[in-house]
């Protein structure tokens, strides 16, 4: 994404993920509003992407809050990270609600955009929970404005009082809001993931045996009420409904993987803070398989063949609180 600002003449601000210079304008030297929007650039990316679950409409409202903040008189702005917040959540909470209106006509299971995450994201757990499929999908039953004061406050620690300016609503009522969403989650939230050995060791053999075939393998690494998700948009073939079960998920995985006629390659990755494995078939990037691992054994799969999905796979995208 390319951002052209009109207060800073030439200023180039490059894409949401962290690639690109970090220096703008022909002149050599980045304006001040530019200086400020590339200091939070990451930040404002990561809170649009966890309202919206997805990158190409996070970089969008990231280059909507760009023009916004061009025009800003700064000797006005006390708290510019604030003012910046504050913009690119009410741009996405706009967003959330033209989103919702097309997964109602969405082609299957919904899911969230994968993002190849860096390691520094999974070392930040309370960011890697977060940015999960799992989770990510939890606050996909939340409200837009629920949704809004969830991730401002809980992931990111905002006071009631900037959240309040941020969604339109009383520093009061966010509480309420805030209290509500809180209880929401908590409800449905994904069970404690385990150590990190165990997940690795996990995702080891659940790797081997998704490539050998291994159907006892595979039964012996997926919990019972394992669930498998996918998401082809209608695109890619991919299931159109939850698989619910070890037997029935291992079967389903073992006779895909008999039936492909192309060379199968799977490459652990870490996508949205997770282990996750990239799938290729005949070396062209074919779909992700995020993988959640508790207490050793898998718990849920979530796989994306939705090519419209797949843009951020071929660089680590940089998330911050």
């Amino acid at each position: 994404m390319t951002v052209i600002g009109s207060r800073d003449q030439g200023a180039d601000v490059t894409s949401a993920n962290g690639s690109g210079g970090d220096h703008c304008g022909r002149g050599g030297g980045a304006g001040p509003a530019t200086e400020d929007f590339l200091t939070h650039r990451n930040l404002l990316f990561t809170v649009a992407y966890e309202m919206l679950g997805s990158a190409a409409d996070a970089e969008d409202v990231l280059q909507e809050t760009w023009l916004r903040w061009a025009g800003v008189d700064l000797a006005e702005v006390r708290d510019r990270r604030a003012y910046l917040v504050r913009i690119t959540t009410r741009l996405a909470l706009t967003r959330l609600r033209t989103l919702g209106r097309r997964k109602e006509s969405y082609v299957g299971s919904w899911l969230p955009e994968p993002l190849l995450t860096s390691p520094d994201v999974a070392e930040d757990v309370e960011l890697a929970d977060s940015v999960s499929m799992a989770m990510m999908l939890v606050m996909e039953t939340l409200a837009p404005t629920e949704r809004a004061v969830f991730v401002l406050r809980e992931v990111f620690d905002v006071g009631y009082d900037e959240i309040a300016e941020a969604v339109g609503k009383s520093s009061s009522a966010v509480r309420q809001i805030a209290h509500r969403a809180r209880a929401h989650v908590a409800a449905r939230r994904p069970r404690g993931h385990g150590s990190p050995q165990r997940t690795r060791d996990a995702l080891d053999a659940f790797r081997r045996a998704v490539e050998t075939g291994d159907l006892q393998g595979l039964l012996d690494v997926l919990a019972p009420d394992v669930v498998l998700l996918g998401d082809g948009g209608g695109i890619k073939q991919a299931v159109l409904r939850p698989v619910v079960g070890a037997d029935k998920v291992a079967r389903l995985l073992q006779g895909g993987l008999r039936k492909a006629t192309a060379e199968v390659t799977l490459r652990p990755a870490l996508v949205n803070g997770g282990p996750a494995l990239v799938l290729h078939l005949d070396g062209v990037l074919d779909g992700v398989l995020a993988v959640r691992v508790d207490d050793g054994l898998v718990t849920g799969l979530y796989a994306v063949r939705n090519p419209e999905k797949l843009s951020h796979m071929d660089r680590e995208t940089v998330l911050r609180r």
